[in-house]
């Protein structure tokens, strides 16, 4: 990616250091392809004594993509990707769930050297529409993201964010959840021969006055297993450790801690990702 890229990737680097595949539940995914191509993905989620199900079916014809998700908690949903159907860099998406009928919803995607914008619209009679884009470059991209409410005229989300990138470092600035909160985040990639990166995320939340702040490490043992560590100032800290025992089939072993009550609260969650 040569440009800004969407709204979502402002920060994103430091969030995936932070939060991403760190879990205390019990799950399992095993993904198949059928003679013809098509993916089969099923997973089981188990949360303290409740299971879920979900089975998921992907079919991709040239720039098509059809997915098809359902869960235990009986919904359908599909979802229909059109990658560059008029233009390069034009992504168009239709995603509907059943039973629910106002789940119906059209996207619009568009990457650019200099720009990435997103646009949806609900298909319902009084719709909710969302708008976000980045501007500017790799380097520097400063982006917005609102959503109106056509039925009460009312602006459910407007956020703003601003990304810095430096070779081998990232700096990001958001305004969320309708001003009431700012996040200051920073990643640092120390060594791309080991993936080793370190991490930090501040959030100050004005109604309340409160201060959230994360540090986060990452580093490689070897090409195929993977350890990351976080910890936040109310004293929970998490650590995992994620193997590729073979191509694209990972074992991920995480564990959260709370320093403050460490006999009552330690948590343990594996997940195991199976793919021939």
């Amino acid at each position: 990616m040569v440009g800004p890229g969407l709204y979502t990737e402002i920060g994103k680097k430091t969030r995936d250091l932070l939060y991403k595949d760190y879990q205390t539940d019990h799950k399992f995914t095993l993904t198949t392809y059928t003679s013809n191509g098509v993916a089969v993905t099923a997973t089981s989620t188990k949360k303290a004594d409740l299971i879920f199900g979900e089975i998921q079916s992907q079919i991709k014809n040239k720039n098509i993509t059809v997915d098809v998700k359902a869960n235990s908690a009986s919904n359908v949903i599909t979802t229909v990707t059109m990658d560059e159907i008029a233009t390069p860099g034009l992504k168009t998406i239709l995603s509907f769930a059943v039973p629910d009928q106002r789940s119906g919803k059209f996207e619009l995607q568009y990457l650019h050297d200099y720009a990435g914008v997103n646009a949806s619209i609900g298909l319902t009679a009084n719709p909710v529409v969302n708008l976000s884009g980045s501007f500017g470059t790799k380097a520097l991209a400063v982006g917005a993201d609102i959503s109106l409410d056509t039925a009460t005229g009312n602006l459910t989300k407007y956020n703003a964010g601003l990304s810095i990138t430096h070779e081998d470092l990232i700096a990001s600035l958001n305004l969320n959840n309708k001003g009431d909160s700012l996040t200051a985040a920073y990643y640092h990639s120390v060594s791309q021969l080991t993936s080793t990166a370190v991490g930090a995320e501040l959030t100050h939340t004005f109604s309340t006055n409160e201060n959230t702040l994360t540090f986060g490490t990452q580093h490689a043992l070897d090409p195929l297993t993977v350890v990351k560590a976080r910890f936040n100032n109310s004293g929970k800290a998490s650590a995992l450790i994620q193997h590729e025992w073979r191509p694209k089939s990972l074992v991920t072993i995480s564990a959260e801690v709370d320093t403050k009550t460490i006999e009552k609260s330690s948590k343990v969650g594996i997940a195991v990702a199976l793919k021939p």
